[in-house]
Parts: C-alpha cells; sequence; structure tokens
C-alpha cells in the first residue's frame, strides 16, 4: 500500500525491524552478552524462556531485514536522482560519509553493537552494482551470501565445532560488568572499544560483509522488479516466499533446541535461519496491509520507521543511560525479562513520539543533518499547515 511519495510497507517494515532490533540489542545494553552462554547466565526458567522465545524470532532477523530495507531504500534513492539528472554515485557516497561518522559516534561514544558503520563502508561496494538488472541483484546478492556460508558450515562440521558447547568467557564477562556498571568515562569508553574491536576486527569484517552486503543487493533487486511496490501483481510469488520462509526459516532456527546447542548449530541457526525468517516477515507484511484492518493495525510502525535512524540511535543513548555508571547504572542488575518488558515500553512511547513528531516535522533530527550534510542544502523541516502525514 501506498501514499503520496511514499512505499508505507517500507516504513512499516522499518518500524517493526526498530523494534526487533531493540529486543535483540537489550540484552547486550545490560549484560555482557558478548561474553556468555546466555542460558547459563540467566539461570531463571521465566529469564530462559523469553531468551528462547527471542533467540527464535528476533536474533539475526532483523539486521537482515534492515540491510534489505537498507539496499532497496539505495535503488529508490539511486532511481530519484536519475530521474533529477543528478549523479547518484556522488550523492550516495556523500550519504555514507555522513553516515560513517554517525557510526563513529555511535559506536565509540554510546554503544559498541553499531551497526552503522559496516552499512557506510559496504554501502561504497554497492555502488558498483546498482545498475545491473532486479534478477542480477538477486541472483548475485543470494550467491555471494549462500556460497560462502555453505562452504564456512561445512569446514565448521569437519574440524568438530558440532560436538562442543557454547563458550563462555567469564574473565571477559568481569571485564564489562566492572567497566560498564562502575567504571569512569573513559573507562567505558576503552571496554566500549574493545567490545568492538572483538566483533569488528579484520577477520570478523569479513564475515559481516558476506553477512550484510548481499542482503543490500537482494534488496535493490526487489526494488529494481518492484515487487513490493506491487504486492498484488506479485501475490503468488510472495505468497510461495510466506510460506517457503515460514517453514524453512523456524526449522533452521529451531535447529539448536531440538538437535544440539553448540557453536555449528548456532551457525546455522543465524547465518541460514535468521535471514529465511525475515523473508516471511517482509512477505507476511507486504500483504497484510493489502487488507485495510491489518493496515491500520500496522500503521502505527510506519511512523518509527520514517524516523528510524533517530529511533534506532535513541534506543542506544536510553540503553545505555539506563544501564552505565554515568547514568544510572543498573548493568548486570537486571533480568531477561526485565529487559524485555522495558523494551516493548521504550519502544511504545517512541511509537507515541514518533507519531507526535510527525505531526510538525516532515523527518527525524538525525534524518535532517543526514540529508542536510548528502544534498548539502538546508531542507524543509517544518510541516506546511494542512499538509497530509503522507507526503514528505
Amino acid at each position: 500500500m501506498q501514499e503520496p511519495d511514499r512505499i508505507v510497507s517500507i516504513d512499516i517494515l522499518r518500524g517493526f525491524s526498530i523494534l526487533g532490533i531493540l529486543l535483540v540489542n537489550m540484552p547486550s545494553f545490560h549484560a555482557p552478552l558478548l561474553y556468555i552462554d546466555p542460558l547459563a547466565w540467566w539461570e531463571d526458567k521465566h529469564d530462559q524462556f523469553w531468551y528462547i522465545m527471542t533467540d527464535i524470532f528476533a536474533q539475526a532477523s532483523f539486521y537482515p531485514l534492515f540491510a534489505f530495507l537498507f539496499g532497496f531504500g539505495a535503488f529508490l534513492s539511486a532511481r530519484k536522482a536519475e530521474r533529477k539528472g543528478k549523479s547518484f554515485p556522488l550523492l550516495f557516497s556523500r550519504r555514507l560519509f555522513v553516515l560513517l561518522l554517525i557510526g563513529c559516534i555511535h559506536a565509540f561514544f554510546i554503544w559498541h553493537g553499531d551497526i552503522l558503520i559496516n552499512y557506510a563502508l559496504f554501502g561504497f561496494v554497492f555502488i558498483l552494482f546498482y545498475r545491473m538488472s532486479g534478477t542480477s541483484l538477486l541472483i548475485i546478492g543470494s550467491g555471494i551470501y549462500v556460497i560462502p556460508f555453505l562452504l564456512l558450515a561445512f569446514l565448521m562440521w569437519k574440524s568438530g565445532l558440532g560436538e562442543i558447547g557454547i563458550p563462555n568467557d567469564l574473565e571477559g564477562a568481569r571485564q564489562s560488568m566492572e567497566a560498564y556498571r562502575a567504571g569512569s568515562f573513559m573507562e567505558i569508553v576503552q571496554q566500549r572499544f574493545q567490545d568492538w574491536y572483538l566483533v569488528n576486527n579484520a577477520a570478523a569484517s569479513i564475515f559481516l560483509f558476506l553477512s550484510i552486503f548481499p542482503l543490500f543487493l537482494v534488496g535493490a533487486g526487489f526494488a529494481k522488479i518492484g515487487i513490493l511496490e506491487k504486492p498484488l501483481h506479485y501475490k503468488k510469488i510472495l505468497m510461495i516466499i510466506l510460506a517457503a520462509s515460514l517453514a524453512a526459516g523456524l526449522s533452521l532456527k529451531l535447529f539448536p533446541y531440538y538437535s544440539s546447542r553448540n557453536p555449528l548449530a548456532s551457525f546455522i541457526q543465524d547465518q541460514f535461519g535468521g535471514p529465511i525468517l525475515s523473508l516471511f516477515y517482509l512477505s507476511s507484511i507486504t500483504l497484510l496491509i493489502e487488507k485495510k484492518r491489518f493496515y491500520m493495525l500496522l500503521k502505527p510502525f510506519s511512523s518509527v520507521g520514517r524516523l528510524s535512524m533517530s529511533n534506532y540511535l535513541l534506543q542506544s543513548v536510553l540503553g545505555t543511560f539506563l544501564f552505565y555508571s554515568y547514568g544510572l547504572g543498573y548493568y548486570g542488575n537486571i533480568s531477561f525479562s526485565t529487559g524485555m518488558m522495558l523494551a516493548v515500553v521504550i519502544f511504545m512511547i517512541q511509537m507515541a513520539a514518533s507519531r507526535v513528531w510527525l505531526q510538525y516535522f516532515r523527518m527525524g533530527p538525525v534524518e535532517y543533518l543526514w540529508r542536510l550534510f548528502t544534498y548539502l542544502e538546508k531542507p524543509a523541516l517544518g510541516r506546511i499547515q494542512g499538509q497530509p502525514r503522507g507526503k514528505s
């Protein structure tokens, strides 16, 4: 479904992915998740139940969706730039440089789990591919993703990683607890960089590239073909994607629980189950909002989605303020279940605040700065009185 100048399904999907990202990120805000086995760390049955639910339905399924939407939006930007006779590579490069700067501030001064730096750096590679046909983008993106990870899964199986348990780094967990709960600001910055580097070192960056960049191409391929813009025309294809992704995605996401929890099972669960389940979310929401009652139910997500960057960064600001020593200092002092309830409350507040904000402004504060430095001209921020919210 569309409103003037917008594809509402994309805004709803962005808002939905922001909720999923918060559910996944919340445990990392208040506990040393990088270093622990969550089911060993949280021993209460309620905590373990909600961890398993999050692991199955959210973990590794919303970053792929967000990456898909990034590629989708990049192609729409390319199409818009070409219609206006402007250079997409130049505009997109400026856009990525600004995103890189925002990501660095986020990663090193707010929260270590930043994804924006990777999106910015991998986005430069996207410029080499965006002129390809939609079919080529889908095939190349799928191939770049599936082939290396199938080979890696085979190597992990041959090396015996399917026969060991989930590792725990208790010393790393202890250092995180000390720094984030009671450390000075500089000690937190040092710990934040250490945690960021653990996930973003040279070897891990190759893994991250293969996890994220191909989904840019798949998203751009969907945009170029017009599958989400014309859902009724592609209804049969979307229904096939929905059914297949639900069955395969859930089977793979459940894999560690009906086999055994080990690094290989977790790898299969995240690298294959996560993105496949994200296709279910993508296709089901796209089809559901063609029905008026579901459209009205899901439309509040669109307000969050239109301010996705501002809301994503605000979640990190709130999360670290609540739990780090320079804020309220509750790091390590709440249960997994409490964290999930807090995430839902934060998102509900974001949903209401985003709706109110968009009654007065065209875009969020971070989106405003992003557009300002991309186009090097001051965009209109306030709404014209009486202008419908669908326009931007």
